[in-house]
């Protein structure tokens, strides 16, 4: 459990440092800055990138094919007792709050557990939380790269005794914002209401 606090300190700090290089860089050519309320180092163009993972339906996606609107991307797994459940429903009543202001935004589930969640246990968690909500699994290395692009954290911990099903997974818990032709673009707390996470998401979505 040490191990996890910690890794996940050193991603907050990764995130937190270099926040004034970047604003310095960037300056009036960032045409969201009114919207950021975080900074990432090194630019936001140091998270996300390319993707190839698998569908609900056994497709074969890259970013590309699934990132078509602003979307709201999170890591998590299926069988996650609490953190996930509250965390993705938060993204889909976000979503829902937004369409009622005329914004359409997409979300994205993508599973951090591939041995248990196959496309079609993730397709189904993902369709139940929002019908604009994807679930994407792949092969362990696929979910590796996909995660590793967007620089979270995740660690299997050791399966009960006598039961190798049942086990948690260990991850961070941040949620990424992608727009169309700019990428990521911004990263949500855990503790972000459903009504902040609409009204920043908003913001960036009236300014592309």
């Amino acid at each position: 459990m040490m191990r996890t606090v910690a890794a996940v300190a050193v991603f907050v700090v990764i995130l937190a440092l270099g926040g004034m290089w970047y604003v310095s860089q960037s300056g009036d050519k960032d045409q969201f800055a009114q919207c950021r309320t975080s900074q990432v180092a090194g630019g936001t163009s140091a998270i996300g990138g390319p993707f190839t993972l698998v569908d609900g339906d056994g497709n074969t996606v890259t970013d590309q094919d699934v990132l078509t609107e602003p979307t709201l991307i999170y890591f998590g797994y299926t069988f996650c007792p609490d953190v996930c459940p509250l965390d993705a429903g938060r993204n889909a009543e976000a979503m829902d709050l937004l369409e009622d202001q005329g914004k359409i935004v997409n979300g994205a589930f993508i599973t951090i557990d591939p041995e248990r969640d196959t496309p079609e246990v993730v397709k189904d968690y993902a369709g139940y939380l929002h019908d604009r909500m994807i679930g994407l699994s792949g092969s362990p290395e696929q979910v590796k790269a996909a995660s590793q692009a967007y620089r979270t954290y995740f660690k299997k911990q050791e399966p009960e005794e006598g039961d190798e099903e049942y086990y948690l997974v260990d991850h961070s818990t941040f949620t990424y914002l992608t727009l169309p032709g700019y990428g990521f673009v911004e990263y949500f707390r855990r503790d972000i209401t459903p009504e902040d996470m609409a009204q920043r998401v908003g913001c960036f979505v009236d300014n592309m």
